[in-house]
């Protein structure tokens, strides 16, 4: 089974070169699909990119304007390590009019040691003709040819990108031989990720020494557990010396997105003792915007004084915070105590199994028919919706098409509905289910 990861383009550059600019240009108008996501299309983070037959996440690692040439530097040195910790391909903006710039040499030493990827861009060149000298200068930071771009004017952006997909192979676009389930551990800082993956691991294995070139921010732990393999995607990483900029939303997001993109099943972990918050349904968001397995792990559960109800009002609470997942298994943990966590792998083969999971036509059919019969499609001027057929056309998340006379007169709330038949034959739990919607006109095939 082909495991579709989406490759991870990474943008480092200083301040004003025009990254947001660039992103503006290629995200088109994919930002706009996510309506009942809180809090994901403000901070433009990233954004998803079709070109030719790929498809890949774009990222910017910036977004922080500092002020003093120093701090320039040291804030690129930061995006770069992000950068090149969880990238695919980088693209290194710059600009012509200010043309090379001290910290762009010093950035671009530690982008060519990291052995990555570069793909090196030199924008707001509007006219080849006069420019073509400003970018001649680029080539002195021996990251190759540099590839000359107008964001604001959509030019050259299709050469910069045919440059971007030749570097995708085909380790990246999916592991064909890796069945493992990939399980990404998410949430924020100090809500005890590692913990978790410690106790699950049931030896310190998350942890690296502080070595240079081992600051991977999202880590790789392989573990058994009855007979079968896992891989866990650790999100934590290393602490950085800097305390600041490791609370920073932005570097979180980053590591969350890369870890995401690469796991079947998330596993978002919350602090039981704060409750839930709008920043772990920002998290969450990311995980549902990409059709994942969601298991909210509530942490801390020891902590928490109880009686009878607090179980479900936390329940209630996560329920209206993740009110757009209403598919997340929920499941109450100590990773202190170890209270219920070796249940964790129950659950995540539950949802594993429920993200592959194949429904046949036929039944399909049925359960549409027999929901059609309960409750009457809507109309809209006296014309009234028809379905004709649904079939599932993939899984990871589960996808169904269904086909019926009209798209317009298919509302959002009745696909919702014909969503909760199927769940109610099928379960689906803990996972997203996808529908694209058809049309056919009456009498064809």
């Amino acid at each position: 089974m082909k495991n579709n990861r989406k490759p991870i383009v990474a943008v480092v550059g200083r301040p004003n070169v025009g990254k947001s600019t660039l992103f503006n240009a290629l995200s088109g108008t994919n930002l706009a699909i996510v309506k009942d996501t809180p809090g994901i299309t403000r901070d433009r983070l990233y954004t998803d990119v079709s070109w030719l037959d790929y498809n890949f996440t774009l990222v910017d690692t910036g977004g922080i304007e500092p002020d003093s040439k120093d701090v320039i530097l040291s804030q690129m040195r930061e995006q770069a390590q992000i950068a090149i910790d969880t990238a695919d391909v980088i693209i290194f903006l710059t600009d012509a009019r200010t043309g090379l710039n001290d910290s762009d040499s010093k950035v671009a030493d530690m982008l060519r040691r990291s052995g990555k990827p570069i793909v090196l861009v030199v924008n707001k060149v509007d006219s080849y003709k006069n420019q073509m000298m400003d970018v001649y200068e680029f080539y002195n930071l021996g990251l190759g040819e540099p590839y000359p771009v107008s964001a604001t004017n959509k030019q050259g952006i299709g050469d910069m990108l045919d440059e971007v997909v030749k570097h995708f192979d085909a380790d990246m676009m999916g592991d064909e031989e890796d069945e493992r389930p990939k399980i990404a551990i998410i949430g924020k800082p100090n809500v005890g990720k590692s913990s978790i993956i410690n106790r699950l691991v049931g030896e310190n294995r998350v942890i690296v020494s502080d070595i240079a070139g081992t600051t991977r921010d999202a880590i790789d732990t392989p573990v058994k557990y009855n007979g079968k393999e896992y891989v866990l995607i650790d999100t934590a990483g290393l602490r950085r010396k800097n305390k600041i900029k490791e609370e920073l939303e932005k570097y979180m997001i980053v590591r969350t997105v890369s870890a995401v993109e690469r796991a079947d099943v998330v596993c978002l972990v919350i602090d039981g003792e704060e409750g839930i918050t709008e920043q772990d349904a920002k998290i969450a968001g990311i995980a549902h915007e990409r059709g994942k397995g969601m298991i909210v792990v509530v942490n801390k559960w020891d902590l928490v004084e109880k009686d009878n109800k607090t179980v479900n009002e936390f329940t209630k609470k996560v329920r209206q915070v993740l009110s757009f997942a209403p598919y997340a298994e929920i499941m109450f943990v100590s990773a202190v105590t170890g209270q219920r966590l070796i249940k964790l792998y129950d659950m995540i083969d539950m949802v594993t199994e429920n993200h592959s999971m194949r429904v046949a036509t036929g039944v399909l059919n049925e359960i549409m028919t027999e929901a059609v019969a309960m409750q009457q499609p809507p109309t809209d001027k006296g014309k009234r919706l028809k379905l004709f057929y649904i079939t599932q056309v993939s899984v990871k998340p589960p996808t169904f098409v269904i086909f019926v006379n009209d798209k317009e007169l298919m509302h959002f709330s009745y696909t919702r509905y014909i969503e909760n038949q199927i769940r109610d034959s099928f379960g689906f739990k803990g996972t997203p289910l996808k529908f694209i919607i058809r049309e056919r006109k009456d009498g064809e095939n």
